[in-house]
């Protein structure tokens, strides 16, 4: 039996759109024409690759393999057309850039303007990805670079036949309202364990991180206030509604007059930026990778 990868394809954009409707606006088909495609590859293979939820589709356990195999298979095909392109002296002229939020404001910018400077011609995207996600849109080359993030505590994602490479180390530091009773440079965790904490909810990496770090200094934390928005959480702090775990490249525009920040001296946590493309890059994402750093020392 062999599979037709262009249904392999509406299986894999499906899978990450999350959505047949949106699926199919991406591809320029109707959704019934696009299920049609889906349910006759599931005919071939005799089985169900997806289930419907109220919120969408989600690969069966069957169709995550063939998400995975299909991803790479896109991937590889993507690549042997720009490796074709290159020597017929054609340049890929597109990029496609995922990142999460405070690394694209942070890192991004500047890095895009000088890129595009550079290659005036090509077309160049931006995608929000929250991590850990974004890896199987590198691998089926629908991004062409990503910019993530792992925190202490977080398992790594597995990345076969991809680039991850650090692109910054981002300590991570303590913002406490001024009038707070701690005024060393250092403090420990230890001495704020009865204080308010404002972090994400349960799941997100900065959570994660903080209880990892309570679990390993055997505390229990009190977070009062959730939220997954870094400029809320300092603003909180400000108000004297909280202390919180703040990455030290947000922290250039802190208002000092409301918000002091501190290090945590017996754990020195950090989140590490890395970058992850797939291997052989072309010219243009090699160079975005240079503007990309430059940032990234300048962010330090």
């Amino acid at each position: 039996m062999e599979l037709d990868a262009g249904r392999l394809r509406i299986l894999v954009e499906v899978a990450h759109a999350g959505s047949i409707a949106e699926a199919a606006r991406k591809l320029s088909f109707t959704p019934s024409a696009l299920s049609q495609q889906l349910s006759k590859l599931e005919k071939e293979l005799g089985t169900r690759l997806l289930d419907r939820t109220a919120a969408g589709v989600v690969p069966t356990t069957v169709g995550a393999v063939l998400v995975e195999h299909g991803e790479r298979v896109l991937g590889e095909l993507r690549e042997a057309r720009a490796a074709v392109k290159a020597a017929m002296d054609e340049q890929p002229q597109r990029l496609a850039l995922g990142t999460f939020a405070t690394a694209g404001e942070v890192l991004v910018p500047g890095a895009l303007a000088a890129l595009e400077w550079q290659y005036p011609q090509a077309e160049l995207s931006l995608v929000d990805v929250e991590p850990p996600g974004g890896y199987g849109l590198v691998t089926s080359g629908d991004l062409d670079l990503l910019i993530t993030h792992r925190y202490p505590g977080v398992p790594s994602v597995p990345c076969p036949g991809l680039d991850r490479r650090q692109l910054l180390v981002d300590p991570l530091r303590v913002a406490l309202p001024v009038g707070h009773r701690l005024t060393t440079q250092e403090v420990a965790l230890a001495d704020l364990a009865n204080d308010r904490w404002i972090s994400g909810a349960p799941g997100m990496p900065n959570r994660t991180c903080l209880s990892t770090l309570a679990d390993r200094a055997n505390l229990e934390l009190r977070v009062a206030y959730e939220t997954a928005d870094y400029h809320l959480i300092l603003e909180l702090v400000g108000a004297g509604l909280g202390i919180a775990l703040v990455p030290q490249s947000l922290l250039a525009g802190v208002d000092r007059a409301r918000v002091r920040i501190h290090q945590l001296g017996d754990a020195a946590p950090a989140r590490e930026i890395c970058l992850v493309h797939r291997r052989r890059p072309p010219a243009l994402v090699r160079d975005l990778i240079t503007l990309l750093r430059a940032s990234a020392d300048r962010a330090k």
